[in-house]
């Protein structure tokens, strides 16, 4: 489900794509409604926010463990990484103008 710009990462290239700047992580299932509907969503935002923040996709089905790290216990959820550190979560769907507002206060 990794979409147009948007890459899916393994776990293995997880570590290394957080490290260094903003990066919004959507962690999500190809059976989640909301996460179906929130990728257009993604899509623009990425396209907003370029070279501000970087966003990447991590199949929860795929890569258990690293849900777990991050208490991901619902989806979507998005968490958003500066220098390789957490710094924000945002738990379920929401509107464009909303998430954008959120990614605003934090750039």
């Amino acid at each position: 489900m990794a979409n147009n710009g948007i890459p899916e990462l393994s776990k293995g290239e997880f570590e290394n794509y957080i490290k260094e700047g903003s990066i919004l992580i959507d962690f999500f299932a190809d059976w989640c409604m909301p996460c179906v509907m929130m990728s257009p969503v993604l899509e623009e935002l990425s396209e907003k926010f370029h070279g501000k923040i970087k966003f990447g996709k991590i199949n929860v089905d795929d890569n258990q463990a690293l849900a777990q790290k991050f208490n991901v216990v619902s989806i979507p959820n998005f968490v958003l990484f500066k220098d390789g550190k957490k710094a924000e979560q945002f738990i379920g769907a929401m509107p464009l103008e909303e998430f954008e507002k959120r990614l605003r206060k934090i750039v």
